[in-house]
């Protein structure tokens, strides 16, 4: 599945659907010395973890497609040392032993590097990951993937799901003026409950007048009435909520239907433009989205190679959300290691490692955060910085750019 031009793109992304596809080599091979990662000239084989067709998938599939785009516009401009990226990439439905299948298929066929996406799969696969030396990204920005002694190969682009629920919590602090209830509506999964434990310390170490609490939302239900009506008795005149953009679109109907006096703010998965589409311009305004990637409508220096893109491909820039620029910009991150270390060697899981806690600064153009992301041997935690939106007028329109804890 490369993607060296407009046809092989679309090809990739037909091939999507069709479930695990044999790509690559079936000779074996890992990411500290398979074949994609020596000097041959060979494509440089990535495997892709993808959701989309799970519970996810809102935001999985144009997550998946902006990688996509990024490696055939890579291509497209030299590549990575003058070889093209391969992409394996396959649909996991936000199953975990599916990932776990899709990874040993990846490890056959040689890749030298891996991009999945939840956070059960990323942090099930990270001891796997670390055994085969394969440098791993994900769109789970989980805060125990940062800490290179527990998960030496994994790599978190942006500021963790904790961070934002920082984030999210300091504004509010300063938005209340004063004492607030805060309810929590999580995905009922790893992912949803990975910055519920920290938002929750981050209220008592700092002080804030805040009250707190967690609730779960349960997956295919018809509205959130139930969970509203917990956080009425709570008195919650806040509601952060760390899932995809259906479902909070469905809390901000629910909100507007029954006349709540309640303000939402988004993390990262549903703090985007599908959000506003799904719950309507007038329901989603005023509603606060805390993002760390901006939105292509930003317009920031990092946009320019994305528009330009689309442009020749004959699709419009505002048509793509800021989940197509997340897999964009994380894919960027991912093969600016790999061209370090081809500069100081070869192109192997070891080697992207290196590369990617020595290179220093990887500049995003103001995309991510306050624009840079640089790693080191005692951190993999890319960023600290994220922008703060909210809902106005159908669009995300910022209300501060890099806000850091």
């Amino acid at each position: 599945m490369k993607s060296t031009g407009r046809g092989a793109f679309v090809a990739s992304l037909a091939a999507l659907a069709l479930g695990l596809s044999a790509c690559g080599s079936d000779d074996g091979g890992n990411g500290g010395g398979g074949d994609a990662g020596g000097d041959s000239g060979e494509p440089i084989k990535v495997g892709m973890i993808a959701d989309l067709t799970g519970a996810t998938g809102d935001v999985g599939a144009p997550y998946n497609e902006g990688m996509l785009a990024y490696v055939d516009w890579r291509n497209e401009n030299g590549g990575v040392a003058d070889r093209e990226i391969e992409a394996i990439s396959n649909d996991y439905a936000y199953e975990v032993p599916q990932a776990e299948q899709l990874y040993k298929q990846y490890v056959n066929d040689g890749v030298v590097a891996i991009q999945g996406w939840g956070t059960g799969d990323t942090e099930a696969l990270h001891t796997k990951v670390a055994d085969d030396e394969l440098p791993f990204m994900s769109g789970s920005f989980a805060e125990s993937l940062t800490d290179p002694e527990e998960a030496p190969y994994n790599f978190v682009v942006a500021p963790t799901y904790s961070d934002q629920m920082r984030v999210a919590l300091n504004w509010i602090a300063e938005d209340s003026g004063g004492g607030a209830e805060v309810a929590v509506f999580h995905h009922d999964s790893p992912f949803g409950q990975a910055p519920v434990a920290d938002g929750e310390a981050w209220v008592s170490e700092e002080g804030l007048d805040l009250g707190y609490q967690a609730y779960a939302m349960p997956g295919g239900q018809q509205n959130y009435v139930g969970l509203l009506s917990q956080a009425q008795s709570q008195g919650a005149e806040y509601i952060v909520i760390q899932n995809v953009a259906s479902p909070a679109a469905q809390v901000a109907k629910d909100i507007a239907a029954q006349n709540l006096d309640m303000k939402i703010v988004c993390l990262n998965w549903c703090g985007n433009e599908l959000f506003i589409d799904t719950a309507g311009a007038d329901v989603a305004e005023g509603h606060m989205l805390v993002q760390p990637f901006a939105p292509i409508t930003a317009e920031k220096d990092g946009h320019e190679e994305m528009i330009a893109y689309l442009e020749e491909q004959g699709e419009d820039p505002a048509s793509k959300g800021t989940s197509w620029v997340q897999g964009w910009m994380v894919m960027h991150v991912m093969a600016e290691g790999m061209e370090k270390a081809a500069e100081d060697g070869e192109i192997t899981g070891p080697a992207i490692r290196e590369a990617l806690e020595t290179m220093g600064a990887i500049d995003t153009g103001g995309v991510i955060g306050e624009g840079n992301i640089e790693f080191s041997a005692d951190s993999h935690r890319g960023s600290t910085s994220t922008g703060i939106y909210t809902a106005e007028g159908g669009e995300m329109v910022e209300v501060e750019a890099g806000a850091t804890p």
